[in-house]
């Protein structure tokens, strides 16, 4: 689990849900949950999830607020679990429980899984706007003054790419790119696949933001080929396009440049007993592959100019 919190303190907190309240239930944790104890609860009436929290995601900057608010657009949009309760003082989350598989990073290499994921983004992405942006040039700045302030272990070199961060920032810069409604944290485990339809969870990171960030952010941290990230953008806008295959790799580039600080805030911070170094490490190298890479400066005018 990713807090302390006891079995006996997670019934308590449980018995104060009135969906819960007095009933019978059988109470299972679920794997995965850096910043959450995630359990699943079978009552005769239903199947739930509480998504448990504690207060040491602050230095994250993860609003619970936000993530309920979107989680609610999410189902409105047709793509996310029903949200059933929510309890800040309580710290938890109750949403439905998906009858379906979560997807390994392996599984995007079946036939239609890619296909499936990106009609699941333009789903969401077509749904209610959410209560919050998400913006990673802003947050990699703010994770990077909490990493200073204090002292946590950085990457060696990690400043040296400032100026190519920058340089991709200024390249995606346009009047009008328009936001939506994205998860911005697609991991495989936040796949899941229901029959021939692929639902989303966890809205911990969620904020409008543009689309090329999701595309991008699902290449790099599922380990997929540009081959396979020319399939995920060329199924989500319908047509093969250079501008916005560059926009989705170099976004790809930004979320591992940034979520690099968020292990590394983690790593100083977390007592969970979890390697967030290595995992920091792991998108450090691939964001430095893509800095240093033959294609950076096509790709920066690429994004720049239009198909």
């Amino acid at each position: 689990m990713s807090f302390s919190l006891s079995d006996s303190e997670l019934n308590d907190r449980l018995d104060r849900l009135p969906v819960l309240a007095g009933r019978e239930r059988v109470v299972e944790d679920l794997e995965g949950g850096l910043t959450n104890r995630n359990v699943k609860i079978t009552t005769s009436d239903g199947v739930y999830v509480a998504r448990c929290s504690g207060s040491s995601s602050e230095l994250l900057a993860i609003d619970r607020d936000d993530e309920y608010f979107n989680s609610r657009a999410a189902e409105e949009a047709g793509v996310g679990a029903p949200v059933v309760d929510y309890r800040p003082d309580l710290g938890i989350l109750l949403i439905g429980y998906l009858n379906g598989v979560t997807l390994t990073k392996d599984d995007f290499a079946r036939d239609g899984v890619i296909a499936k994921a990106a009609v699941a983004c333009r789903t969401l992405h077509g749904g209610p706007r959410f209560r919050n942006d998400f913006d990673m040039f802003a947050r990699q700045s703010a994770y990077l003054r909490i990493v200073e302030s204090h002292g946590f272990r950085l990457p060696a070199g990690y400043l040296d790419f400032a100026g190519q961060f920058e340089s991709i920032q200024a390249a995606l810069a346009h009047p009008d790119r328009v936001s939506v409604p994205c998860n911005n944290d697609l991991l495989a485990a936040n796949f899941v696949l229901d029959g021939d339809k692929i639902w989303l969870i966890d809205y911990e990171y969620s904020g409008n933001n543009d689309p090329t960030f999701e595309l991008g952010n699902i290449w790099r941290d599922n380990g997929l080929s540009l081959e396979q990230l020319e399939e995920l953008v060329t199924a989500y806008y319908g047509r093969t396009t250079r501008h916005e295959l560059a926009r989705a790799r170099l976004q790809g580039t930004v979320s591992q440049y940034g979520w690099t600080l968020w292990g590394c805030i983690q790593n100083g911070s977390s007592t969970l007993d979890f390697d967030f170094w290595e995992w920091a490490m792991e998108r450090y190298d691939n964001a430095v592959e893509e800095f240093r890479g033959p294609d950076f400066t096509r790709l920066l005018d690429d994004a720049r100019t239009g198909d």
